[in-house]
């Protein structure tokens, strides 16, 4: 008999996206959906399609999915934003690795949706991180933004990816990252001001062959450039 398996999604104002979110998760044992405090319809929702729903007031990225985690009924978990799906191939895989899992943690693949189009270049791919693994063993860090999980153990790599339903408008991606900046506020300096923005879109759109993305791959480049612009100016 396999471990038994969490799924737990942290979430607020996200109608648009739980239902689907959870309906992916439901191959698990439970689906823990933890708001913050929406103010539409995703709790409702959520509960509608079979997850289980508590809440918490916010208490920042690590901290809050760290709440999640110990609220699940299961040990071994799954880490699920509410723009994300878990594929029919990475549910059965996970499946497989549970009934006899030889790492603690596992990394996991994300396929990156962008402006309606999955983003393969631009060193979006394959975007490797630990979402599945035993809580005994491992816990989200506190940092304020990209937060990750650390592991007291040895992790391996699940060969399946994920869906990211990133961004649908070039405002809300730009947008994204003038937050993400901010958080990520680095020491005023006008010398990496100028030049980071400049090999971050090298980087991207020439390097990691952004430009095989067309016009996606162009505002990619370009507004992550911005992003560590904003970090190091504002």
């Amino acid at each position: 008999m396999h471990n038994q398996l969490s799924v737990v999604i942290i979430s607020k104002n996200e109608e648009k996206f739980i239902a689907d979110a959870v309906e992916s998760a439901l191959f698990a044992n439970e689906v823990l959906v933890l708001d913050s405090g929406s103010t539409d319809n995703t709790c409702t929702i959520a509960q509608e399609h079979g997850a289980k729903v508590l809440h918490q007031d916010w208490l920042g990225f690590g901290a809050q999915k760290n709440k999640a985690v110990g609220l699940a009924k299961n040990d071994w978990v799954f880490v699920l934003d509410s723009d994300e799906r878990i594929t029919a191939e990475l549910q059965s895989e996970i499946l497989n690795t549970l009934q006899d899992p030889a790492a603690d943690g596992y990394h996991t693949a994300r396929l990156n949706n962008f402006f309606g189009k999955n983003i393969w270049h631009c060193g979006l791919y394959p975007d490797y991180s630990i979402r599945l693994f035993n809580r005994q063993k491992g816990r989200f860090n506190n940092v304020p933004v990209h937060e990750s999980v650390q592991i007291q153990g040895n992790t391996d790599k699940l060969k399946n990816h994920m869906i990211h339903l990133a961004f649908d408008t070039v405002e809300e991606f730009s947008n994204k990252q003038k937050k993400y900046a901010a958080l990520s506020q680095k020491k005023k300096n006008l010398i990496k001001a100028f030049f980071s923005p400049i090999w971050t879109f090298l980087k991207i759109y020439i390097f990691r062959l952004g430009f095989v993305e067309g016009w996606r791959g162009f505002v990619i480049a370009k507004v992550y450039a911005q992003y560590t612009f904003w970090k190091y100016c504002k």
